[in-house]
């Protein structure tokens, strides 16, 4: 069998920066083989320029919204955004296919090998078939309106089992769906009832937190959100203020999740992370000793400045022993799909955070996430998490 030798300048391994001189030794399928010293490694070591680290991992992507791109204009807030999105979406299935064959070719030359992708449909279908990422796909739901929530449920029900019988294994021998809720604005108490049971052994992802309206909504009945039903001709009638945030108000139906990803976190609290932090089952513990049911903050900066202009408290997530993972939300929201570009906005503006520790959220951690950490996200003996010059 052929075997492929690397070295680097640096090479990080999902946890950490290995000793100078250290030797990657790849089988012919990629797969790790060994981890020794160069002195060890025999001739034919290929020697590269910068840091080698494991295959990135896009825990928050959109797939399905790449058409969009520069549809809609930056700084608008949440509100306004959700509303261009629901109206502006619909284009040929050809161009929606084409634009999201563009962005897979993007992620995959950003030296992304999964990703973390929302549904709405099944038009990804052909594309994931193919297995040039490996994807954990979230079939979203919403529907705020009770009366809509069996309906509402019964599609996405659908749409769950499309994927589960038409996608085969990756050529990771990964690939998972689940059914998610959008928001915590966006479903009913019903429909969350109808969920549920289907979160146990699953991943399940929720946006949360990403607008300061989100929590206003929960506290005091009162705000944009409120304005954008109205606009928008939807029922809200329903809808009793919990007088907490929406964090602590919805946390503890994810409860039978296996991981839960938070997505962007803009407006999260040290409150809100204490109460998370309260609860023994889901209590946020350090990265490498994590409970059954795992609690992952998902940061997608880009996507935070162009919507909100605004970021996510990382310092605070950082200080209370969060576990971090990053996306890139989508084409609509974000100039590009590159967790590298993710991680330069975040030593922007927050130049303190070690790079060893915001590779750590793109590799190991994201695969961990997606229920992944098996064969990805590290160089260890007998993963195949491919392998990136940055």
């Amino acid at each position: 069998m052929s075997y492929q030798k690397v070295t680097a300048t640096q090479i990080f391994d999902g946890y950490r920066f290995l000793e100078p001189d250290t030797v990657l030794v790849f089988d012919g399928n990629g797969v790790v083989e060994h981890i020794i010293p160069v002195a060890e490694a025999g001739e034919d070591v290929e020697k590269i320029d910068g840091i080698v680290c494991p295959g990135l991992v896009n825990t928050h992507c959109h797939l399905e919204l790449s058409h969009m791109k520069g549809s809609i204009p930056e700084h608008t807030g949440l509100q306004d955004f959700i509303i261009d999105i629901v109206s502006k979406r619909h284009f040929p299935e050809e161009a929606i296919i084409a634009a999201m064959q563009a962005a897979e070719q993007e992620m995959i030359a950003d030296g992304i090998v999964a990703v973390g992708d929302i549904c709405n449909n099944t038009l990804s279908i052909s594309l994931k078939a193919k297995q040039q990422l490996a994807y954990y796909n979230f079939i979203e739901v919403s529907g705020w309106n009770p009366a809509i929530a069996e309906a509402r449920y019964e599609h996405s029900k659908n749409i769950l089992n499309k994927f589960e019988s038409q996608i085969e294994d990756s050529r990771f021998q990964i690939s998972n769906c689940s059914l998610s809720p959008h928001a915590p604005y966006s479903v009913s108490n019903a429909l969350w009832d109808l969920l549920m049971p289907y979160f146990s052994e699953k991943t399940i992802t929720i946006h949360n937190q990403e607008s300061a309206a989100e929590n206003e909504l929960f506290k005091n009945g009162t705000g944009k959100f409120r304005d954008m039903y109205a606009k928008m001709g939807l029922d809200d009638s329903h809808f009793t203020p919990s007088g907490k945030t929406s964090l602590q108000t919805y946390f503890s139906k994810l409860n039978e999740a296996q991981n839960i990803i938070l997505v962007h976190n803009t407006f999260t609290s040290f409150e809100d992370i204490e109460a998370i932090n309260s609860n023994p089952e889901t209590r946020i513990s350090k990265p490498v000793y994590r409970p059954l049911s795992t609690v992952f903050f998902c940061l997608c900066p880009n996507a935070n400045l162009y919507i909100e202009n605004t970021l996510p408290p990382i310092d605070l997530l950082r200080n209370k022993n969060c576990t971090i993972v990053l996306g890139t939300d989508s084409l609509a929201s974000n100039h590009q799909l590159s967790i590298r570009s993710e991680i330069k906005t975040i030593q922007k503006h927050f130049p303190h955070i070690p790079l060893e520790e915001m590779l750590g959220w793109a590799t190991i951690n994201g695969a961990r996430a997606l229920q992944m950490d098996s064969l990805l996200g590290s160089f260890e003996k007998g993963k195949r998490p491919g392998w990136v010059v940055l």
